[in-house]
């Protein structure tokens, strides 16, 4: 364990390294507390609930439509060509929503569209630039799963911070200020050197993009499932809260499952794993569903709240382990778009998995609400298991690593390849 802090500290140490991952957190920010924030601040407004939900939904729809299309075109034209451009038009359109409000409601609308399709691929982004700041391809893979820790770190501490500007200004106010951080937290990546200098490798000419790799297509449909657990969670623990003593609750489960993913994940990423990911991916699905099985238990508030930690326990240990399995899988000068496509995926799950387990719980309470995840982790592991082959052959030609103009330490071809063994 020794030697894997001294993995992370040997990552941090690393030229820029510190520079993108923060930046990439920061700038990611406005992303990660919209849905909260817009609910606030349309309800500051006078807006219904149902009114909220639904800009919240719609900033949703399209910033899943908006992260692989923007992905695609930075693997085409680079990253500050397609970022930069990109976090402007995102913010000019959050501060159009924060002035105009919801009347009238089709430029609010409009307007919460423009923010969500236009936020910028940051995370896809950080991922292709990995192997250009770091010098091995174990130090690559424990940078993904520090990625993974970091992003729970970001959603656990995001809605905590629109609440205190709520609290300290106003609903607007968090909307615009949130907003402007993210600005900066962008900018610093992308006009940074390693950003600037980043070029995909060539690529063929498909229409389908990454998406025409039939190994990313079975690891999306994975993750499908995994977001539906997810999304699942959520709603069933507000109605155990309600019957264990109301919000505070709620926040101690969300707490314990973002710590358990925290622990999950810094461990996981503090040593090296042998075998192939894609191996190591199902017995991680597997954990991972099997740990979402006692919730149903519903014990008191200290165990639930023991059982929500030790639920999320694998959670970032397996988006970490689809990251390497991305680059393995990527067709080459795709590597943005296919990171962008995991996220998209994944977000889309979550938000079927709260739709879906709303009526479940309506119907059947608490209980049957925490069988949803267990429901959805068991698909999402027959999933890898009836796909084993397709993902058992990395794509030819796929890389982790893309050219840079500038880097003197370019070279002909990436410095891995992705069909090395993890």
């Amino acid at each position: 364990m020794a030697a894997g802090h001294a993995g992370y500290l040997e990552i941090l140490r690393a030229k820029h390294a510190v520079r993108l991952l923060v930046g990439t957190l920061v700038g990611r920010l406005p992303n990660a507390v919209a849905p909260i924030a817009i609910v606030l601040f349309v309800r500051a407004e006078g807006g219904t609930y149902s009114l909220a939900g639904a800009l919240a939904a719609v900033y949703g729809v399209a910033n899943a439509i908006g992260q692989p299309v923007l992905g695609r075109l930075v693997d085409l034209y680079g990253q500050p060509r397609v970022q930069l451009p990109a976090v402007v038009a995102s913010a000019l359109a959050t501060a159009v929503f924060a002035f105009a409000g919801t009347d009238p409601l089709p430029l609010a609308c409009a307007a919460v569209v423009a923010a969500g399709l236009f936020t910028p691929p940051l995370e896809g982004g950080l991922r292709a630039l990995w192997p250009s700041v770091l010098s091995r391809e174990d130090q690559v893979h424990t940078a993904y799963a520090m990625d993974a820790v970091a992003q729970e770190v970001m959603f656990t501490v995001g809605p905590l911070l629109v609440t205190l500007c709520v609290s300290l200004w106003s609903a607007q106010a968090a909307l615009l200020v949130l907003n402007a951080v993210g600005v900066l937290g962008a900018l610093s990546v992308v006009v940074s050197p390693p950003s600037r200098a980043w070029r995909s490798a060539p690529r063929e000419a498909h229409w389908l993009g990454a998406l025409r790799s039939p190994g990313l297509l079975a690891l999306l449909a994975t993750f499908l499932f995994v977001g539906i657990a997810m999304g699942s969670i959520a709603v069933a623990a507000v109605s155990y809260a309600d019957d264990h003593g109301g919000d505070a609750v709620y926040g101690w489960l969300m707490a314990a499952l973002g710590l358990g993913a925290l622990v999950g994940g810094m461990v996981y990423g503090a040593r090296s794993w042998p075998g192939v990911p894609e191996r190591r991916l199902r017995v991680l699905v597997a954990l991972l569903a099997v740990c979402y099985l006692p919730l149903a238990s519903m014990p008191g508030v200290v165990a639930m709240t023991a059982l929500a930690a030790l639920a999320g326990v694998f959670l970032a240990p397996c988006i970490a382990c689809a990251f390497v399995i991305v680059d393995r899988h990527a067709p080459r000068g795709t590597v943005t778009e296919a990171f962008s496509w995991l996220v998209t995926t994944f977000s889309v799950g979550a938000s079927v998995g709260t739709g879906l387990a709303g009526p479940v719980v309506q119907a059947g309470g608490a209980l049957w609400g925490f069988a949803v995840p267990s429901a959805a982790g068991a698909v999402s592991l027959l999933v890898l298991l009836a796909t084993g082959r397709v993902l058992a052959a990395p794509a030819v030609g796929a890389v982790v690593a893309a050219s840079s103009e500038n880097d003197p330490n370019r070279a002909a071809e990436p410095r891995f390849s992705s069909g090395d063994r993890a």
